[in-house]
């Protein structure tokens, strides 16, 4: 099989003949990741503004930023909020040519986020406070959010992507970060309409979230996610992850980036890496190793890195004996 059929095949249980995997050189990945340029999801890692006019800042310590100055202070002030226009040609030269650039590996497409980038225009507590004092506001922005995403998608089938990807953290360390009933009453009917869109596509849907998403993990499922793109695993537990939804999509993950990657010794990263096999996925599919894409920031190694990424490709020789 080629790479793009294992990926494929792991997502829809269809019996792959290894597990896939995106690790670094030398260990190599099935994925080939592709994107607008200049991405109207872009976050300016080392400060500046992004295209909606929000500015940025880095205190030095990671490669993430953080807005410090919301453009969108009033609502009042909608409508002079600038859109960037998705469809500029200049945003897809880059795309020219890119599935033959990307050979027999899945070709997988950067989206937009519809609740991070909504808090990246209006803050963090602004949004909070709009689910319940301006929701019709907060509707419109979400659906001018959902059309680009779904345009995006259009032209990216031109090219013959095969995962539309896109990142929206939604939990605590312990909760959702709002009320699941909020969730499902305003967002959950914008991602359906994106996840739909998608598939008509033939576009399979990759969502990252970080933290505990259990809530709402269900109801991802109903409307047609496909992968869930997930770092942590430690602070809802492998073992309820798999019992609820192990088999029904798939996880895209590596170890648990906040606990044993970063204090467990070669042997405890070995022992969760099978771990994960064991209750994330099936042997027809449902489950593909990653690495995290950066040592620095989190405070890992390169010897965890090796350990974990050798532990996944040994477990994949032995289920499969490729």
């Amino acid at each position: 099989m080629t790479s793009k059929e294992l990926v494929i095949k792991t997502i829809k249980f269809d019996n792959s003949e290894r597990l896939p995997h995106n690790f670094p050189p030398p260990y190599g990945s099935d994925f080939f990741t592709v994107g607008l340029d200049p991405s109207p999801d872009y976050r300016p890692g080392s400060g500046g503004k992004d295209e909606w006019g929000s500015t940025w800042e880095n205190i030095g310590v990671c490669t993430l930023g953080e807005v410090k100055d919301f453009v969108l202070k009033d609502w009042a002030d909608f409508d002079k909020l600038s859109i960037p226009d998705v469809m500029e040609e200049r945003r897809w030269k880059s795309l020219e040519g890119v599935r033959g650039r990307a050979g027999d590996k899945f070709l997988l497409a950067d989206g937009l986020s519809l609740y991070e980038r909504i808090h990246f225009i209006r803050g963090l507590e602004n949004t909070w406070a709009d689910i319940y004092e301006a929701p019709e506001n907060l509707g419109r922005l979400l659906d001018i959010l959902a059309e680009m995403s779904i345009k995006m998608i259009g032209r990216y089938a031109d090219f013959g992507v095969d995962g539309y990807f896109f990142l929206d953290d939604w939990g605590l360390q312990e909760r959702l970060m709002i009320s699941p009933a909020k969730w499902r009453e305003i967002w959950k009917p914008r991602y359906a309409r994106v996840f739909q869109a998608a598939h008509d596509a033939g576009i399979l849907v990759f969502m990252h979230s970080c933290g505990y998403i259990v809530d709402i993990l269900d109801d991802l499922i109903e409307i047609g996610l496909d992968v869930v793109h997930m770092d942590q695993q430690e602070n809802m537990g492998l073992k309820l992850l798999g019992s609820r939804f192990g088999g029904r999509l798939t996880f895209y993950s590596c170890v648990d980036i906040q606990k044993t990657m970063v204090t467990g010794t070669p042997d405890e990263i070995r022992a969760y890496c099978r771990q994960m096999v064991k209750l994330l996925g099936r042997r027809e599919g449902g489950f593909i190793p990653r690495w995290y894409g950066d040592l620095t920031s989190p405070g890992h190694t390169q010897l965890s890195l090796d350990t974990m990424c050798d532990e996944f490709m040994k477990i994949s020789e032995e289920m499969y004996g490729k």
